[in-house]
């Protein structure tokens, strides 16, 4: 066969195998776009779903965390009246029905008051979530450790300008290097949302699915948005866990916050404007309204020390919700209500 048509079959089977080649070239990157958008789908439809349920329950728990900090900081001004007041009994614990609540401490009150306030004023210009991270860890134990010891020793309700912020800060971040904790950099970093906020109430996981960013291989990359898809639909089914017990908790503590507030106010006009400060001279109605009021004072501070959340022992992992103690708490606030609902 002469040389040329030799080669030009050769060519032809060349030219045949490489348009069947490009072909599938064709078909592989077909597949690779369409494997990389959908990748790219599930990603940004996981993300969106996280942002939303973390937005939802951020401002569910930023309310609880601000409204218990608002009611500790209340109870100076109770304990002021109460402390006019001679020949006062001694209010004691409360001990009915598998229900235990403190009895009155005047000095423990005070320094939970000071405390919320430290805090109240720290989350003023905080990011979204540093509130919500008190209630998530119980606002109590949170405002008390706020007014704890600063790396000097020294009280932080003592201090003032530059050194009551850096002992704040370092209360905020669980107390000073020295004794253990984080120190200012992590109060910094709390009150700037980093750790307490979301971080707090979700847990390690969290950063995984904000961390996560897609490849550019396409199977890497589907496999990346379907990790994210799991990982984001496990935090999903928390929130809705979390927002479960967090609702009729908020519901109960607003109710007791109200009762309170009424008795507390009708507590002040009796004492500071009628001006009786003789408990002879109060009426048996009087003795009673002021005796439940310190009730409701006792459920407030262990209903504020509940913590909503409980960390994960594994520091990557998810947190897991309180929901029995939350739900004993519920169980105490409603036995509370309906003791006094007859009763000033």
């Amino acid at each position: 066969m002469p040389l040329p048509l030799i080669i030009g079959g050769i060519a032809a089977i060349a030219g045949a195998a490489g348009v069947g080649s490009g072909i599938h070239g064709g078909i592989k990157m077909k597949e690779a776009n369409d494997t990389m958008k959908s990748a790219k789908n599930k990603q940004e439809k996981a993300v969106a779903l996280f942002k939303k349920r973390n937005s939802e329950t951020t401002e569910l728990m930023d309310s609880i965390g601000k409204q218990e900090l608002e009611i500790l900081s209340s109870f100076k001004d109770f304990s002021d009246i109460i402390e006019k007041i001679q020949g006062r009994p001694d209010f004691k614990a409360y001990k009915r029905d598998g229900i235990n609540l403190p009895g009155y401490e005047a000095e423990e009150l005070k320094k939970v008051s000071v405390g919320a306030g430290v805090l109240l004023g720290g989350i003023g210009g905080a990011a979204v979530g540093a509130a919500g991270g008190f209630a998530a860890a119980g606002a109590t134990t949170s405002a008390v450790m706020a007014l704890g010891a600063a790396s000097t020793g020294t009280a932080i309700s003592s201090l003032s300008g530059v050194a009551a912020t850096n002992a704040t800060l370092a209360a905020l971040g669980g107390g000073s290097l020295a004794v253990g904790g984080g120190g200012m950099a992590l109060g910094t970093a709390v009150l700037g949302g980093a750790t307490l906020g979301i971080g707090l109430l979700v847990g390690g996981i969290i950063f995984n699915v904000t961390g996560s960013e897609l490849s550019d291989k396409a199977d890497e990359a589907y496999t990346q948005a379907k990790k994210t898809e799991k990982e984001v639909n496990k935090i999903v089914e928390y929130f809705d866990e979390l927002s479960s017990v967090a609702e009729p908790f908020k519901t109960y503590l607003t109710e007791i916050e109200k009762q309170y507030r009424k008795r507390l106010a009708t507590l002040d006009h009796v004492v500071n404007f009628s001006e009786k400060i003789q408990w002879s001279e109060f009426t048996n109605k009087e003795k009673q309204m002021t005796e439940n009021t310190v009730l409701l004072v006792g459920l407030l501070y262990e209903m504020c020390k509940t913590s909503l959340v409980l960390k994960a022992q594994d520091g990557d992992g998810l947190n897991s919700v309180n929901k029995n103690t939350v739900n004993t708490m519920i169980y105490n606030a409603n036995k509370v209500l309906d003791e006094i609902k007859n009763t000033v």
